[in-house]
């Protein structure tokens, strides 16, 4: 926190309470003219003297959340003089001393950093490119407020809780939202990549580092580009594992977790633990055989985490208090019950998130690619309550975010299908896909890896030819051929059913029992027409329907995070609870 007279220690006291989940291991706090710095410590890297804050030689002070993976490289750039611990994320201070400003440049790895330079007066506000780490601001009349989590911000009772119903539209329709503003009218998003200069309790300056190469697809045989991946994908997996603590995988059996295993059995001596989840009792494709096939060639411990319609009526409420910057996305839930599970014996686990953004896997980037008149079309044009008379904004309003980015990436030198990436690792990977992984395992205290969102194997992924990231109807084409050479047991080019989660096949018995409840709901009445409401999950428990189960999904979402997040009811109780207390 700074602010332009002394911070508070009530304010501090605060931040340490609402943020201690994601730090159990210890917190510690900086205090100095017009500037406080507060943080809690989930020690992976440097267990004995890696406790911060962490201080420069010249009157600088350093919080931060994240992991430095080429901190062992850098360090060789500097004098062993220059630093007093082991900890990766001292490394920021020395770097400041030699770069000012420019200081996360260099810096591979996933972080939001705090720097405050007692000197100058300034602190700088850092996250990295793919915005995989968090990180939340709110101006006000003493300053300015920022934490890894907007809960903790709003927590202080300096920061109002009023919603801007933009974002709550957007919300419903997309299910994240989009660009800097979040769905609090006073709290904005450091965005991926962004380096904030503060003075005096205002933002003076903001510089923005891409995580993607700014260049069209490189001229590259098959054969060399293979050659490439491989180096690239095993450097990667091999700096993710840094750690002094141990570490495992969720493994769904798909492309993406199953070449991190590849790489994983590779390096190291003792089997790799790895998670996967199942819906027992659904329609849903369970991936719990396929896995363990995989998890046994790859000489991987395969442990199995079951995800029943008991617990999900039982659970919604405490998996949906954890997700304070909302997201609907359903994979919410069988990610907070790995994470639990994990979180036993484990602090860290690599996961597979980017793969699709970085290497061409969602099926949307192949009807992009097609002709107009062979069913080509635009991104994101209709959202998940187009058609359903719910809303009471029927205009396409909620897809001004959406467009922004892409007349953004129209302006750029990438190609059709580049351009697709970027628009959804601009929006949809860090505000949907990263904080659903940040949440749901800081939860529980576990640090989620991600080494397909890393510089190395982003370049070499999304540099690809368009020829070899989609090839014979085959998305993630190349990945594919690497993964059958290194792995074959994945099957990669075996035909494979998408993965979903049932919560529709859950919701619909119950579909008319939730009608008055969900239609009754503060915050759904603001955006929706209750009658409709109640028609919309009378139908769906009657007929069912894939559009209406989204839809309902996303309400009861909304409807619990509104209840939890804006109307303050405490989360230990089940759905039904919730929404009738």
């Amino acid at each position: 926190m700074t602010a332009e007279g002394a911070a508070a220690p009530p304010v501090l006291d605060t931040f340490l309470s609402a943020l201690g989940h994601r730090g159990p291991d210890g917190e510690g706090r900086y205090m100095a003219a017009g500037a406080g710095l507060a943080q809690t410590r989930l020690a992976i890297i440097d267990l004995n003297t890696g406790d911060q804050p962490l201080y420069g030689d010249n009157g600088t002070a350093l919080v931060a959340n994240g992991e430095i993976y080429n901190y062992l490289e850098l360090r060789r750039e500097f004098s062993p003089r220059a630093f007093r611990t082991s900890s990766d994320c001292e490394l920021p201070l020395a770097t400041y001393d030699r770069d000012s400003g420019a200081f996360a440049a260099p810096l591979r790895g996933m972080y939001a950093i705090a720097l405050h330079d007692a000197r100058e007066r300034a602190l700088y506000l850092a996250r990295d490119p793919f915005g995989i780490k968090p990180l939340y601001y709110a101006e006000y009349s003493g300053g300015i407020l920022f934490a890894s989590e907007p809960q903790a911000l709003l927590r202080t009772g300096l920061v109002p809780v009023r919603l801007r119903s933009s974002k709550s539209l957007e919300l419903l329709q997309l299910q994240f939202t989009t660009g800097r503003a979040t769905i609090y009218e006073s709290i904005q998003r450091v965005l991926p990549g962004e380096t904030l200069t503060l003075r005096g309790g205002h933002i003076v300056d903001r510089c923005t580092r891409e995580a993607l190469p700014e260049k069209k697809p490189q001229q590259i045989s098959e054969d060399e580009a293979l050659k490439q991946l491989d180096v690239a994908l095993m450097d990667s997996v091999a700096v993710h594992q840094r750690a002094d603590v141990p570490y495992g995988l969720f493994l769904s059996g798909g492309i993406d977790s199953s070449a991190i295993l590849a790489c994983m059995a590779r390096l190291n001596e003792s089997p790799v633990r790895a998670f996967t989840a199942g819906f027992p009792g659904t329609a849903a494709h369970d991936e719990r055989e396929h896995a363990k096939a995989v998890a046994r060639a790859a000489g991987a411990e395969h442990l199995e985490v079951e995800v029943t319609g008991r617990q999900f009526w039982r659970h919604l409420p405490a998996i949906i208090a954890a997700i304070d910057d909302p997201v609907a996305d359903y994979a919410i839930v069988p990610t907070w019950f790995l994470a639990a599970e994990a979180a036993t014996d484990l602090k860290v686990v690599l996961t597979g998130e980017g793969g699709d953004e970085i290497f061409a896997g969602y099926s949307r980037y192949r009807t992009l690619l097609r002709s107009p008149f062979l069913g080509g079309r635009v991104m994101r044009k209709r959202g998940f309550f187009d058609g359903l008379g719910v809303l009471r904004d029927q205009t396409h309003h909620w897809r001004e975010g959406v467009a922004a980015a892409e007349r953004r990436l129209a302006m750029s030198d990438l190609d059709a299908l580049q351009r697709a990436q970027a628009l959804d690792c601009a929006d949809w990977l860090p505000n949907d896909l990263l904080v659903k992984l940040d949440r749901c395992l800081m939860a529980h205290g576990l640090e989620g890896r991600t080494p397909l969102l890393d510089p190395v194997a982003g370049a070499a992924g999304f540099c690809l030819p368009d020829g070899l990231k989609i090839s014979g109807g085959n998305s993630k084409y190349l990945l594919r051929k690497w993964l059958a050479v290194n792995l074959p047991a994945a099957q990669p080019f075996a035909p494979k059913r998408g993965f979903t989660v049932p919560v529709a096949e859950w919701i619909q018995p119950r579909a008319r029992d939730l009608a008055g409840l969900i239609a009754a709901s503060s915050g759904i009445a603001e955006l929706c027409i209750p009658d409709r409401v109640r028609r919309l999950f009378s139908a769906f428990g009657d007929r069912g329907g894939k559009h209406e189960g989204n839809a309902c999904w996303i309400l009861l979402f909304f409807a619990l995070w509104h209840r939890i997040h804006v109307e303050h009811v405490r989360s230990g109780m089940d759905v039904f609870e919730t929404l009738q207390a």
